[in-house]
């Protein structure tokens, strides 16, 4: 029996939400930001992400954000994320 895979839609809704949840974690405050014990790649990508200024390189480097939360597991970053929000 094969396993089907996901469509490419799918994969894509699925990378879509990844990059809008790493762009939150670039919009949050350092001490929160702290406080959900990221990956330190990740942690490097979104401080670099603060800093960029320009238009273009910052919607790349969420495309880049979306693609390192692609090998994590995004569900601790999410129930931290609600946590905060509480």
């Amino acid at each position: 029996m094969t396993e089907l895979k996901p469509s490419k839609s799918a994969r894509k809704r699925e990378q879509l939400a990844l990059q809008q949840l790493g762009e939150e974690l670039v919009g949050l405050k350092q001490g929160d930001l702290n406080s959900l014990s990221l990956d330190e790649s990740l942690l490097e990508a979104v401080m670099e992400a603060r800093r960029i200024k320009a238009h273009g390189a910052l919607r790349r480097q969420k495309q880049y954000i979306g693609k390192l939360m692609r090998h994590i597991d995004p569900e601790p970053i999410r129930s931290g994320l609600a946590g905060l929000r509480r």
